[in-house]
């Protein structure tokens, strides 16, 4: 490989540890924000609400955007956006602005999200093998630097304000730095013309059904998993806490070694075999009897729905010449499903029970993998090369 290949790569890689960083500081400075505003649990809802709005709305617009000027361009620009705009929410002094910059922030971050899920297409196909699983690693390692990182800004006493403006300063330059890195898109003309059409071939309408489940699972377990332990298991608070991370850190692992796993067995069988694990994995979390055989198995549940999300949008920007539309279709799905999923275990667990309303959780998961049959197997290759071997295999339905 060629040291601009290479290059490259690395690029892809630090915008996704970037954007993991980025977001992840805002999640944990929302209770700082919260008591500077005096708000309440309602009014913190709506802000979180207005974020991913604001990122669904971008995402579901992209698909135009990024037929026209690919992942590149848009990066290039999204970027230091998300960067500046997460330095305007930390300075929001009224309720009223906060959600204004919260939009804001999500509709740079919703941009960010399709493009460099694009370019990490694009560099999957010079390379001709999977990366993707690699890429979203560099995800998770944002988010659990953001958790740490957070975790020493509290302690050491800094504002939510100066910490989230410091995050923006650090990443702006980076941001800007990176984007000389960047690969053009592999645009042909049959697919400029095809994107802009009104349907995608019908596996990317499939993927993006797969990405729906996958991230409907990870909001699940993010949004709900320690009031889980706490209120049914009767974990302690602290030791409740440990679910996400414990999570977080199966999703790393899982995403480190899920290329070569990729490669070694295939998408279609992965992801089969990836929801079944899911599904049993959060059967045992809603029936463990104790608290630290249930965190314990939260890692295998991270593991297991780890790779999911990863391998449709890659495999979503195979299916056509130009990934961009495509990506954005499947990423606009799935996203659907990350605001959607904490809304309905809320419902359920109001007329129900909560660990009735999380075994939704195994039922995506069981969903996924009936769902990854339908996928054509000779399909699911990453072309090694997008010039001379476009995969067009993707886009005969199954």
């Amino acid at each position: 490989m060629t040291r601009a290949l290479r290059t490259a790569r690395t690029g892809a890689v630090l915008t996704f540890v970037l954007a993991g960083l980025m977001c992840g500081s805002m999640t944990v400075r929302i209770p700082a924000l919260s008591d500077k505003l005096g708000l309440s649990e309602a009014s913190v809802g709506v802000t979180l609400l207005v974020w991913g709005l604001g990122a669904l709305v971008t995402m579901q617009s992209m698909r135009r955007v990024m037929t026209r000027f690919g992942s590149r361009s848009v990066l290039r620009i999204g970027a230091p956006l998300c960067a500046a705009t997460l330095a305007l929410l930390a300075f929001a002094p009224t309720y009223p602005l906060l959600l204004v910059t919260a939009g804001l922030f999500g509709m740079a971050f919703g941009s960010v999200d399709v493009a460099m899920n694009a370019q990490g297409s694009a560099v999957e196909r010079a390379y001709g093998r999977p990366l993707m699983n690699g890429m979203h690693a560099g995800w998770c390692v944002g988010a659990i630097s953001a958790g740490l990182l957070g975790t020493a800004a509290i302690a050491a006493g800094l504002s939510s304000t100066a910490h989230l403006a410091l995050i923006a300063l650090v990443s702006l330059p980076l941001l800007v730095a990176i984007s000389r890195t960047y690969l053009p898109d592999p645009v042909t003309a049959e697919d400029g013309q095809a994107g802009t059409r009104h349907r995608m071939p019908p596996v990317v309408y499939l993927l993006g059904a797969i990405a729906f489940c996958a991230f409907m699972v990870e909001g699940t377990v993010a949004d709900w998993n320690g009031l889980y332990l706490r209120d049914v298991v009767g974990a302690p608070e602290a030791l409740a806490a440990l679910g996400y991370p414990v999570l977080e850190a199966g999703m790393l692992l899982g995403r480190l070694g899920g290329d070569r796993v990729r490669v070694r067995f295939g998408a279609r069988g992965m992801i089969m075999a990836s929801g079944l694990v899911t599904a049993a994995m959060f059967a045992v979390v809603l029936t463990a009897s104790t608290a630290v055989v249930a965190i314990a198995t939260m890692f295998l549940v991270g593991i297991g729905v780890a790779t999911i999300s990863p391998v449709a949008l890659s495999l979503a920007g195979g299916a056509v010449a130009n990934p961009g539309p495509a990506i954005a279709q499947t990423g606009a799905m799935g996203y659907a499903g990350l605001l959607l999923g904490p809304v309905v275990i809320g419902f359920i667990s109001d007329v129900a029970t909560l660990r009735t309303a999380l075994g939704i959780a195994v039922v995506l998961g069981l969903l996924i993998a009936v769902a990854a049959r339908f996928l054509p197997r000779a399909g699911t290759r990453v072309p090694a090369a997008p010039a001379e071997t476009p995969d067009r295999e993707l886009s005969m339905a199954a």
